[in-house]
C-alpha cells in the first residue's frame, strides 16, 4: 500500500464503505462492481476490497480488534499474535516498564497491549505508510504516540524500557509481501548490535526476533524464550535487565487457553540420560521447545524417553497428562515398516493405506518425493509415517494421532 492508496481509505465516505462491506473472496468481482456503483474509482474499490480481505485474516491474531483496523500484507503477517503482545506486555510493565519506546511498532499489535496495561508507550517506525498505520490503529489509546522515524533516531533518555522488532526482511524492493528473509542479524534494521547496546540504555529490554535465531547470538546474562502459540513458533524474545527473569534458554508454549515454561536448567547434564527403546507411543515436542534446545528437559515430567541422542522424537508407554502434555503431540505407534521403497510400498498397500502424510527427523529423505516413489493406489485410508532413527538404525513409523486430554489408553 502506498501512501495515496492508505489516504483514499481514510477518506470518510470509503472508510465508511469499508465498515459496511461483508467481504468474501467468491464474491469479490460483484464487491468490487458495487463499490463502483458506489462512486468508488478503481483504486479506492481495489484498496477497500483488499483492507476487507486483510480484516478478515486478521481476525485470527486479533480477534474482535480487526474490524477497527488497517493492515499492510506484510505488517499483518509480521504482526505479533494478540496473545503474544499481552505476555509481552505483561512482562514489560511488571519489569516497571511506565514509559516503553516501541521501534519498529509495526501497525501497533505489541503498542496496543503496552498501553492495554497501562503504560505510556512511544512507537516508531521506519516505513512511512506502516508509521501512519500504527497511528489509525492506536488512534483511541490517549497515553500513545506513533512517530515515523528510524529506531536509531529515537532518544532513549524518554524512556526506561524499550521494546524492539528489527526489521527482518530484504526491502530492497519495497516492503512487498513475501520479501525474502536477511539471514545476518547485522542486516537486520536496526542491526543486533545496535540492538544490544540500546538495551543497555534502558532498565529493562525485550527484543522480538525470528525463532530460527542461532543460540550463540544470545549474550550472556540475557533470557532468550523461544514462544509458540497454537503449535506455531511465532519468535524468540531476548530480555534484558530488569525484564530478564531468568538467564539462559527457555521456551514458552501458549496452547487450549494455558501456558508451560520450561527453562534450560530443566536439562540433565548427561547427553546420555533417557536414550531407550521405542514404546507403545512417539511424542512430537512442540517446536519451542525444540528450537531452544530443550527435548532433554521433557524426558522426567513426561515420563518418557529419547529414541536416539540426536533426535527431538521422545516415545514412552503411557500417555502423559497434566499441563507438561501441552509440550508435545502424541502418536500410538501402529508399526515398524522397512525403510526401502518397494518393501514400504508392499506394507503400506497391505494395510490398505492409500494416502500418507510424511514427517522427517534424521532422514535424509524428500518427503514430497518418497510420496510420488510409493505410487499408491487410491481409495484407502490415510496414516502418518515418521522416517527417523532408533538408536543408530534407521526406521519408518506407522502411527496414528491420540488428542491429549481426551484420548484413553487403549
Amino acid at each position: 500500500m502506498d501512501p495515496q492508496m492508505l489516504a483514499a481509505v481514510l477518506e470518510p465516505e470509503v472508510y465508511r464503505l469499508l465498515d459496511e462491506l461483508e467481504y468474501s473472496r467468491a464474491g469479490e468481482l460483484a464487491l468490487a462492481e458495487r463499490l463502483r456503483r458506489q462512486g468508488l474509482g478503481p483504486e479506492a474499490a481495489t484498496a477497500v476490497l483488499a483492507q476487507a480481505e486483510l480484516r478478515q485474516e486478521a481476525e485470527a491474531k486479533f480477534g474482535p480488534f480487526a474490524a477497527d483496523m488497517l493492515f499492510t500484507r506484510p505488517g499483518l503477517e509480521q504482526a505479533t499474535r494478540l496473545p503474544v503482545a499481552a505476555h509481552h506486555a505483561a512482562r514489560m510493565t511488571a519489569a516497571g516498564g511506565q514509559v516503553i519506546a516501541d521501534l519498529g511498532c509495526g501497525i501497533g499489535a505489541d503498542a496496543l497491549a503496552f498501553a492495554g496495561l497501562g503504560a505510556s508507550v512511544e512507537a516508531v517506525d521506519a516505513d512511512e505508510v506502516t508509521a501512519a498505520i500504527a497511528a489509525f490503529n492506536l488512534r483511541h489509546l490517549d497515553t500513545v504516540t506513533v512517530s515515523h522515524a528510524r529506531a536509531e533516531e529515537y532518544d532513549l533518555s524518554r524512556a526506561d524500557a524499550l521494546w524492539l522488532d528489527p526489521a527482518r526482511r530484504d526491502t530492497a524492493s519495497g516492503r512487498a509481501s513475501g520479501a525474502s528473509r536477511l539471514s545476518d542479524p547485522e542486516a537486520f534494521s536496526p542491526s543486533l548490535s545496535w540492538a544490544f547496546k540500546a538495551a543497555a540504555e534502558v532498565a529493562g529490554a525485550g527484543i522480538k526476533l525470528g525463532p530460527a535465531l542461532d543460540h550463540g547470538l544470545v549474550p550472556h546474562g540475557w533470557e532468550a524464550q523461544w514462544v509458540s502459540h497454537d503449535g506455531d513458533v511465532v519468535e524468540v524474545a531476548l530480555y534484558h535487565g530488569a525484564v530478564c527473569q531468568r538467564p539462559g534458554r527457555s521456551a514458552l508454549i501458549m496452547r487450549d487457553g494455558g501456558t508451560l515454561a520450561v527453562h534450560e536448567s530443566e536439562v540433565p547434564a548427561d547427553d546420555e540420560t533417557g536414550i531407550g527403546e521405542l514404546g507403545a507411543y512417539l511424542f512430537e515436542p512442540d517446536g519451542a521447545i525444540v528450537r531452544a534446545g530443550l527435548v532433554r528437559a521433557l524426558c522426567a515430567p513426561l515420563n518418557v524417553r529419547r529414541i536416539s541422542a540426536p533426535i527431538a522424537y521422545l516415545t514412552g508407554d503411557a500417555l502423559p497428562a497434566g499441563a507438561a502434555a501441552r509440550a508435545v503431540r502424541a502418536w500410538r505407534i501402529a508399526d515398524v515398516l522397512p525403510a526401502g521403497i518397494k518393501p514400504l510400498r508392499r506394507a503400506l498397500i497391505e494395510r490398505g493405506i492409500s494416502r500418507v502424510v510424511i514427517k522427517k527427523r534424521g532422514a535424509d529423505i524428500a518427503p514430497d518425493q518418497v510420496r510420488r516413489q510409493l505410487k499408491l493406489p487410491k481409495g484407502g485410508r490415510s496414516a502418518t509415517l515418521f522416517f527417523t532413527r532408533i538408536g543408530e538404525q534407521h526406521a519408518v513409523l506407522l502411527a496414528d494421532h491420540v488428542e491429549l486430554g481426551s484420548a484413553a489408553e487403549p
